[in-house]
């Protein structure tokens, strides 16, 4: 009763909020929930504000909301595959500018997690803040070897208030999905849930250090990244000490060319920085906007970019990284057909896709972009056009791939402000190029499958059972799936092309394990090699009797 009456209130604020802001208009053909309905009646709009775009009147709205609903609209900036463009743009502004909770809560919340007095910890320790967000403050301290730092502190309470908040819009999203007409591109339950998932990996900070410990791995000894050092022995999951760090913003050009940097090269780097991350390295910082990030200007002619803030990285699966990569390089070669191709064949579009459809609509998006002079065209643009669209197809991503995407933006946006006449298309392309000529290079194939081969060997001994099953089942037309609709001929010649890419992909896969075993060994008996011949030829005998007989139904 109690938990329905603090739901009842909350809504009842909400919709005070959206009346003053005059955002109930956005939903004046939807049913809305009664206390926002009826609120209507008593609160008249706000006047002063009524000239302004409904993106700002949005964004001004969940600012007085507060802080759960500021960091929602940053994240539901980044899904600009779901909404307006002016929206999206005014909710890229929404800024953490939360009041700080006290230092000495902070100290409290510190000794409890360490187990420690502060004084035992830090050789000093300022209560003041650097900064204070929505989940967590920044406080200065110095150890007592006399290095300089910084500790994160999460928010006192801000759990129970984030799953209060969350149940709250959940439950409004589950609504609005009763009311809104089907077929919606948006689904609100899903963006609330991806919302969840979001803001609960970054009230972890042992993750967020995780996250910041492996970015500076994988730039060791660079010149183009630097990430601070995380002091692992003092970190927990509500409190994260790591290096501090100094530096220039980088939103801040004036003050950049005041000390002379040599701002075509940190344009260049900025680019090269995201494509090695995303392409090499498979993991990328996901937050790269210019509060993040600063400039090490010791050096005014070889700059080095500074990072902070690891709460949101993404990596891709194994399939969606081979097949953005083959996007890029068939965007940047103009090859629309293989873009098309691509799409249906990663199964982000139905296979049913009609290839010279899909050609044609990306077409439409390329050209006019490589029309323009090369210091205008921007990459992450193409990428965002490219999916609005694939949505005529039915276009289904995974989080990860907008948030590369929306990442790739924020990027050329940066790289654009400190160079304008940079061409995007020029650096990124062999950057790109270079990287995936050195992963897929015979020395990286060849540890990759020495990395690999243990876990083939296990699985050997059931490899001659799963074939067997195969064929039986090829055989006897338990592979096929029978149908007496109109396009039975398309759709059975569908399923036979994919058979033969089973076929293909079956010999292929174990043609080629002897090999990765001979280069893993680093020896070639001939006792391997024969039975690598017999084996080939006794599957290759079995894969033309299955290809028969899928020709013969």
């Amino acid at each position: 009763m109690r938990h329905s009456l603090r739901q009842f209130l909350r809504i009842w604020h909400i919709g005070v909020i959206l009346k003053r802001y005059r955002l109930d208009n956005l939903f004046s053909t939807t049913r809305l929930p009664g206390p926002i309905r009826w609120v209507g009646v008593f609160i008249p709009s706000g006047k002063e504000i009524s000239g302004l775009p409904r993106g700002e009147r949005l964004r001004l709205a969940l600012q007085e909301l507060g802080p759960v609903y500021v960091k929602f609209g940053q994240i539901l900036s980044t899904r600009r595959d779901l909404l307006p463009p002016d929206i999206a743009d005014e909710l890229a502004l929404l800024q953490d500018q939360v009041p700080p909770f006290p230092g000495e809560q902070a100290r409290e919340i510190i000794e409890k997690a360490l187990g420690q007095p502060v004084g035992e910890i830090f050789a000093t320790f300022d209560t003041n803040p650097l900064a204070s967000a929505s989940i967590a403050q920044v406080h200065p301290a110095t150890l007592h070897d006399g290095r300089e730092a910084v500790v994160k502190v999460v928010r006192p309470g801000i759990g129970k208030q984030l799953r209060k908040d969350i149940d709250l819009l959940k439950s409004l999203a589950r609504l609005a999905e009763k009311v809104m007409q089907g077929g919606a591109r948006i689904q609100p339950l899903e963006v609330v849930r991806e919302f969840e998932t979001v803001v609960f990996d970054e009230l972890d900070m042992q993750r967020e250090a995780a996250n910041a410990s492996m970015l500076r791995r994988n730039f060791e000894g660079s010149r183009d990244l630097y990430i601070p050092e995380v002091y692992w022995q003092w970190c927990r999951h509500r409190v994260m000490v790591m290096e501090r760090v100094s530096g220039l913003p980088v939103g801040d050009v004036e003050n950049l060319r005041k000390h002379g940097v040599n701002l075509k090269k940190l344009a260049r780097r900025g680019v090269r920085v995201f494509y090695t991350q995303v392409f090499r390295d498979n993991l990328f910082h996901a937050d790269l906007h210019p509060g993040n990030i600063l400039v090490d200007a010791s050096n005014p002619d070889d700059p080095t970019y500074i990072a902070m803030d690891f709460g949101i990285v993404a990596s891709l699966s194994t399939e969606d990284l081979y097949y953005i990569a083959e996007n890029f390089k068939a965007l940047f070669n103009q090859d629309y057909r293989r873009v098309a191709a691509l799409h249906i064949d990663a199964g982000w579009v139905p296979a049913t896709t009609r290839l010279e459809e899909l050609e044609s609509a990306v077409r439409s998006v390329g050209e006019p972009n490589f029309t323009r002079p090369l210091n205008e065209v921007s990459f992450g643009k193409v990428l965002f056009d490219l999916f609005q669209v694939a949505h005529r197809f039915q276009l289904t991503l995974q989080p990860q791939l907008l948030m590369l995407q929306k990442t790739l933006l924020n990027v050329e946006g940066l790289a654009r402000q400190l160079d304008p006449e940079l061409d995007i298309w020029g650096v990124a392309k062999p950057e790109l190029e270079n990287i995936l000529r050195t992963r897929h290079n015979l020395e990286s194939v060849s540890q990759e499958l020495r990395d690999r081969l243990p876990g083939w060997l296990a699985q050997a001994p059931e490899i001659p059972g799963l074939v067997h099953d195969f064929l039986v089942k090829a055989n006897s037309g338990q592979l096929l799936t029978r149908t007496t609709s109109e396009d039975t001929a398309r759709r059975f010649e569908e399923q036979l092309a994919s058979r033969r890419k089973m076929v293909r992909a079956l010999a292929g896969g174990s043609l080629s394990i002897p090999g990765a075993i001979l280069m893993a060994l680093e020896t070639g008996p001939w006792l391997i090699w024969g039975y690598s011949a017999v084996g080939a030829i006794l599957l290759a005998l079995g894969c033309w009797q299955i290809i028969k007989a899928l020709r013969q139904r």
